[in-house]
Order: C-alpha cells, then structure tokens, then sequence
C-alpha cells in the first residue's frame, strides 16, 4: 500500500471511531432521561435538521420529551453500530432510522408494528414498501422518506456548448469530454462526472443503476435467486466506467460518498453528478455556486435499447425489542410518519414520501418541482436484492462493491472481478438459488 492509500485508510479508521464513539456518548442514558424517548437520524444535508423539527412538534402535541441522537453519515458504519447495539440488548436507543435493505437483517430485535398501528393507516403507504418492510409476517420497519438515484447536471455549460441532455452513457462521455477540452482551452479546470465511487453501499447502488440500465444486464441476483452478475453487460459498463477514472472523472472518487460528490459538484468542479435527491434543494440554495445552473434527470439508458433506471433507496423508522417505552416510541414513528409531517417534511426538506397521495397534494407539488418526475421515476426503479438473499445480503454487496471497486482501482479486469464475485455469491447461495 503506498504512501496515499496508507493516508487515507488511517483517516477513515480515525473517522470512524470517532464516529463510534459520538453515537456511543450520546446514546447513553443517564438518570436524568430516563424517560425520553431516544430516536437516532442520519445528518446528511437537512436530514438531522428535519427530523428535529419533527420530533419537537411531537413533544409539543403530547407534552412527553424525546431525544435524537445523530447516526454516522455512512450506511456501513451505521450498521455495524446498530447491530453491535441491538446484539447487546441495549435499551438505549427506542427508534433505530434503518435503510431499506436491513430489515431482513435486523428483524429479530425489532418489534411488529402492526401491534401499535392500524392497517387501515398502512394501506395509505406505497404497497411494495410495506411488503420489503414485511419479514415473515411482521412489519418490522415503518416507510419515512424514498429515495431514487438521479442525474444531476450543469444545464448552463451544457448550453453554452450546444450540447443535448445527455440519454445513454455513452452520450454523457461524449458530452463531458467535449466541455473539459473547451473548458480548459479557457483555463477552467472541471471533471466529467462524479458518483460515490467508494468501496460501500453507495456503490453497490452506483453499480447496480450502470448495470440494469443494459439490456440483459440483470440485478446482480435475479427475483429466483439466481446470481446473474458475471454477463457480458454488466461485464462491459463496469469496464468502461473503470476508464473513466483520471480522465472525465478523478482518481479522488474511489473514495467518495454522497456529500463527497455534493461538495465537488456544488463547487463548480463537476458537469454531471449521480447523487439521490435530498442534494437538490441544498444545490439550489441562495449560498450555492451553481444554483439555477442545474438540472436533473433520470440516470441515461445503456445504449439505445437500455433503459433509464435509478435504485430505490430511502430510510425508514424502527422499534427496537429492548426499548422500556414501546407505547411512546410507537407513537413518536406514527406521528412521524403520518400524512401531515410527511406533507411538512416534504415542503421543509425536499424529503419523498412513502405516501402516494402526496404527489398528488397541490401544496407539496407547488413547493417541491420535483414531485413529479420522482413519482414517475419510482415506478421504474431498480431493487436491491435484498429481499431474495434475506440474511445474506450485507455479504452479497459487500462482494459485489468489492468487486466492482477493484475494477474501478485497475486492479483487474470486470471479467476476472465478476468471476471471483459470482463464486462468492453462489458459495453463500445453498443450491445456487436459495437463500436464507
């Protein structure tokens, strides 16, 4: 390991135990709260800002008190402190903000909140969200905020060169060739594209949208359980993005996450961006460099016969067995999860909601221009196969960010990279399609 790579493994090391050890002190109840309700939420963009707002409307309608208590910025670091909590059977969080794909992973130390709230309430939700967030019976997660990967891009260069929204991939390096050349001729520096290139989540996610925009291209493990990774179009995008590194898109974003790319991006020093949508509203703010310089889109097609995809993400609030408050707690998640705070969230944050019928909400549309395209773009959206490998999905990103990662860095090729993943995945497959 060089001299850089040794930096920046130290660096993620120190990052993370602070982290750690943030989340740790302040999840800790003293004498003095026994009584709060402790909620955790993620801090990225206006997330731990929204959800103190709402968490104060909360206690201002029931007079009870709550705390929240900030979760790492990184989905892997904030699991492994989840589940190392939950093992424990600590009481010291109530509400767990999960992702979508944990509740498989999470189940046995969550309680079913069909318990605490009614089914006619549940049916107002996205369907297949109350489904992912069903292991074998109980509703073990309730649906907060959607998210959908998109496109971000610099609408004013892409004038100022008379160049079309880009449509396919292929399109978008073009594009983004042709504005660093003029843009250089002028002594402006700026990369091509930006996405969370590091070796997590993110780029599972990343990866997944380049792969199932191709015909062919699969969702890594298919509906049955069958690994469909190692196919000759998944093989193909993942080695021309891997060419892309130190030409349309810095070495740098190998170990970028979503602020990472925001940072670059709002700066002025990228032309297309992959990010969710929560980077919108925060782009356009009156501090921002570029904003009323963008626009978003769906992610481009894989050729002409691809399609335009974006993975489904989105958070959601859970309540842990080992909570001494279950009724308060199950209370605070319905509020926050109602149609009203919802509607607020939605106006406040940018934040999607889980809800149909607020897409349709006159308010939520005039205040949040990008209700309808999200609406549109959720129906098309990609899954992470979580719900088929159940038990075995953290393994299963971990080999396939793994391996697309390892391409990304030129260490080997997509064929090689896939062939080894392909084995990995089938080896933690029982017969080659079940999954446990």
């Amino acid at each position: 390991m060089g001299k850089k790579g040794l930096t920046f493994l130290i660096i993620g090391i120190l990052l993370g135990l602070c982290g750690y050890f943030f989340f740790f002190k302040s999840s800790i109840k003293t004498t003095e709260d026994e009584n709060l309700i402790h909620i955790t939420c993620g801090m990225v963009g206006l997330e731990y800002k929204t959800c103190q707002e709402g968490v104060a409307l909360w206690e201002k309608k029931t007079g009870k008190k709550a705390k929240v208590i900030p979760a790492p910025n990184g989905s892997n670091e904030r699991l492994t402190l989840f589940q190392q909590h939950l093992a424990a059977g600590s009481d010291n969080i109530d509400i767990y903000q999960v992702d979508v794909v944990w509740p498989g992973l999470l189940v046995k130390h969550l309680e079913d909140l069909k318990n605490y709230i009614p089914s006619e309430t549940l049916r107002e939700y996205f369907p297949q969200l109350i489904e992912n967030n069903t292991v074998s019976g109980a509703l073990v997660a309730m649906p907060w905020f959607v998210q959908v990967g998109f496109l971000y891009y610099r609408k004013d260069l892409l004038e100022k060169y008379h160049r079309p929204v880009p449509q396919t991939w292929e399109e978008l390096e073009e594009t983004a060739k042709i504005i660093q050349e003029e843009e250089s001729k002028l002594g402006h520096s700026i990369w091509g594209y930006v996405f969370q290139g590091k070796a997590y989540e993110g780029l599972t996610c990343n990866a997944l949208e380049w792969i199932n925009s191709h015909k062919n291209g699969g969702t890594i493990v298919e509906a049955s359980g069958h690994v469909s990774l190692n196919n000759p179009a998944a093989v193909g995008i993942v080695n021309r993005i891997s060419s892309w590194i130190g030409t349309i898109t810095p070495e740098g974003v190998l170990n970028y996450e979503q602020e990472d790319c925001r940072g670059v991006f709002q700066s002025g020093k990228a032309i297309f961006m992959r990010n969710w949508p929560y980077a919108w509203p925060l782009l356009n703010s009156s501090d921002s460099p570029v904003a009323g310089k963008i626009g978003i889109m769906p992610l481009p097609k894989g050729g002409k016969d691809g399609q335009n995809t974006g993975v489904l993400g989105g958070w959601n609030l859970s309540l842990s067995k080992y909570s001494k408050h279950k009724k308060d707690a199950a209370d605070l998640i319905q509020f926050l999860t109602s149609f009203e705070e919802l509607k607020r969230r939605s106006q406040a944050g940018g934040y999607f909601p889980p809800m149909e019928k607020l897409y349709k909400d006159k308010d939520v549309l005039s205040s949040n221009p990008l209700m309808k395209i999200m609406n549109d773009v959720l129906h098309h959206a990609s899954l992470r196969p979580s719900r088929q490998t159940r038990s075995k999905y953290s393994q299963v990103s971990a080999a396939f960010w793994n391996a697309v990662h390892s391409v990304l860095s030129k260490k080997m090729t997509a064929e090689k990279s896939f062939e080894g993943a392909e084995k990995k995945m089938n080896f933690l497959s029982k017969h080659g399609t079940t999954w446990s």
